[in-house]
């Protein structure tokens, strides 16, 4: 039997929005809004619009004036990747680079049980958005949504082995 944590999770990173150009390159959007976790890889998994999965090895990923370009090896020409317009590539868990001491990716904090330093549960993390000036997080339980900002000043600690995110709250925080 395979526990969970065994299984190596398939992350969604970025859709692939339209053709560029006639050579087999596409435009992606990356849902980080970087193409880091693709030019540290050099395959991807690319799931179509009907579901087909198809294991694409990546030729170039570039990025420049806030667009992104990817182009997979043995498909050059415009005809040949038109299908995948619509896709979502993936990357397995395995294949992220590493983060730096206080980094996360979105999909290991999605789940965790946030706690005040005081003790109180306030619920999971549910979803992340961005704003201009932090990541927020998304924390609901069955009675309301609080929405905490990812900054140093709130987020105390976070530890995935035990699926718990710690946070001091500014005043009014959770007031609002």
């Amino acid at each position: 039997m395979m526990h969970t944590s065994e299984v190596d999770e398939l992350i969604p990173i970025g859709k692939l929005i339209s053709t560029h150009g006639i050579k087999g390159e596409m435009k992606l959007f990356p849902y980080s809004g970087s193409c880091e976790s693709l030019s540290h890889n050099s395959n991807v998994l690319l799931v179509s619009p009907k579901g087909v999965h198809t294991d694409l090895e990546i030729r170039r990923v570039s990025s420049g004036g806030g667009k992104h370009i990817i182009a997979f090896r043995g498909f050059d020409s415009i005809n040949q990747i038109e299908s995948f317009i619509g896709g979502e590539l993936f990357l397995k868990h395995s294949q992220l680079p590493p983060t730096a001491d206080d980094e996360y990716y979105w999909c290991d904090l999605m789940g965790l049980q946030v706690v005040t330093d005081q003790g109180q549960a306030l619920g999971k993390v549910t979803d992340i958005f961005t704003t201009a000036s932090s990541d927020i997080y998304v924390v609901k339980n069955d009675q309301r949504e609080y929405l905490i900002p990812a900054i140093a000043d709130v987020i105390a600690s976070v530890d995935l082995q035990a699926g718990i995110m710690t946070i001091t709250p500014l005043d009014g925080l959770l007031d609002l």
